[in-house]
């Protein structure tokens, strides 16, 4: 029997995707296993697979194909129908217009800024990673203009990581958030330092990982189809239906900062492991956007883990496996984790100034995209936006434009999601706890139901939807900042 152009459209995702999974493995293994001298061959292996993809996905038998497949679609057609052959000519024309030699030039260069970014990190030193962040800028702007824009070369990019994104709507939406944040950053971060003395002692990082294991597993990810491991910068890589792999670090003083790292990256796990199996290799089988995806992890960072019913539920544990906090009351755990901070690291900064953390690296995306900053000049104009929006003199680089690995993986336009995330996961979270069931289950420290609102309303549905359509069915209204700005004024302005 012959088949139909939307069959072998099917056929050919889902041959893309198990090439595209395999390099996510490869990746992985980059990150968490591969030797030093492995770095030239595996740079060789995901310049040739992104070229195999990409000639794939840009055959003009592709092209022929969705015009067929849109010619038979009818009235009555499916949402699952509709959402891929969308998703699919959006791609096919996005990808027709990159040559594979820039496909290529890109995985290559990515493989090698990966390594030369954790020696410049871990030295301090941005003159070792400038070149082949001067080669990825180069690259990503050539991207751009074989995309094309309507505002700024940032445009181009932008649409890879948030669909329906622009430069123009996301510096108002950050704009209006910084607004209504700076008045609770000045007041909260006004309050004395908090007295951590109590936590302080040996964590040792075995005891870590099982205190780790047992609140991953009680969020709902599935160990038989996952694992957590050990990276210099946390992430989530969710590489197939029943393999999604999460990495944190450990610090033997601090206990939190993998935790915290742990239930991040976990909340995207259950994302990838909640998406649908069955449709893996077609677009509605993926996430949708990574504000998406970032709601989800934020969500279980501190709506769920920074609550305080999280600490009535887990402190105990805790001593269990750290017996010198036995003599710490929950409300003390509460304020040590909640507590508001000017602080240099994006990763470990707290709710209430995060978003200014990412609005920073938002405005020198923009600048060096515009041409109005060079990569020579990216550390100081940092550094000095640093100390405007913190007060804080910056004093080396590996805590000020080298933290974050994101430049690396030539992946610009990244950044703002985070903030879209931190919005979308207070206004899910509010509309998830309107459920009086899924509240007080929450407030007894079970997660079930929350997790099953999750899957129905946001996983499930995959890229059915656009973003702010996702959203707004899961919840009955479009996301706004109030929901996230009323979340921070409770829980760090009680009463005010």
């Amino acid at each position: 029997m012959c088949k139909t152009a939307y069959e072998k459209l099917v056929e050919l995702g889902e041959e893309v995707q198990l090439v595209g999974d395999t390099q996510a493995l490869l990746s992985w293994d980059q990150e968490v296993l591969m030797p030093p001298k492995g770095l030239e061959y595996r740079a060789r292996q995901m310049a040739w697979f992104s070229g195999w993809v990409h000639d794939k996905q840009t055959d003009s038998k592709v092209g022929e194909w969705i015009e067929e497949a849109e010619s038979e679609l009818s009235a009555d057609s499916d949402e699952v129908t509709n959402a891929n052959l969308r998703e699919w000519k959006h791609g096919f024309e996005r990808e027709t217009k990159l040559p594979r030699r820039l496909v290529e030039e890109f995985a290559l260069a990515q493989v090698h800024a990966k390594s030369a970014w954790a020696e410049a990190r871990g030295k301090s030193e941005f003159s070792i990673f400038a070149p082949h962040l001067q080669k990825l800028v180069s690259l990503c702007k050539e991207q751009a203009e074989c995309w094309g824009y309507t505002g700024t070369p940032y445009d181009g990019l932008l649409d890879k990581f948030e669909r329906g994104a622009s430069t123009v709507r996301l510096t108002e939406t950050l704009n209006d958030l910084r607004k209504s944040l700076i008045p609770i950053v000045e007041e909260a971060t006004a309050t004395p330092p908090f007295d951590r003395s109590c936590l302080e002692g040996h964590y040792s990082i075995e005891k870590q990982k099982a205190f780790n294991h047992e609140v991953a597993v009680a969020m709902g990810f599935d160990f038989e189809a996952g694992r957590i491991d050990t990276a210099v910068h946390p992430f989530c890589s969710g590489m197939a239906p029943h393999d999604t792999r999460l990495t944190t670090r450990y610090d033997e003083t601090d206990f939190l900062s993998s935790l915290f790292g742990v239930l991040h990256e976990a909340g995207h796990g259950l994302y990838e492991q909640g998406l649908k199996g069955e449709l893996r290799g077609q677009p509605v089988g993926n996430a949708v956007s990574l504000g998406i995806h970032e709601s989800q992890s934020r969500l279980w960072e501190n709506h769920v883990g920074r609550s305080h019913a999280f600490w009535e539920r887990w402190l105990p544990t805790a001593a269990k496996y750290f017996p010198h906090l036995a003599s710490v009351d929950v409300e003390t755990m509460y304020r040590a984790v909640n507590q508001a901070n000017l602080s240099y690291i994006r990763v470990e900064s707290d709710e209430v100034t995060y978003d200014l953390h990412v609005l920073l690296r938002f405005e020198i995306e923009k600048l060096i995209f515009s041409g109005d900053l060079s990569i020579d000049e990216i550390p100081d104009a940092w550094n000095s936006r640093f100390e405007t929006y913190f007060g804080l003199p910056v004093e080396d680089n590996a805590n000020g434009c080298l933290q974050d690995i994101h430049w690396s993986l030539g992946i610009f336009g990244y950044f703002p999601t985070y903030s879209l995330g931190n919005i979308n996961a207070a206004h899910l979270a509010a509309a998830a706890r309107s459920d009086a069931s899924i509240k007080s289950d929450m407030d007894a420290g079970d997660y079930l139901s929350l997790l099953t609102w999750m899957r129905e309303k946001i996983h499930k549905r995959g890229s059915i939807l656009m973003p702010d359509d996702l959203v707004a069915e899961a919840t009955g209204k479009p996301a706004d900042a109030k929901a996230l700005i009323n979340h921070l004024r409770d829980r760090y302005l009680p009463g005010s």
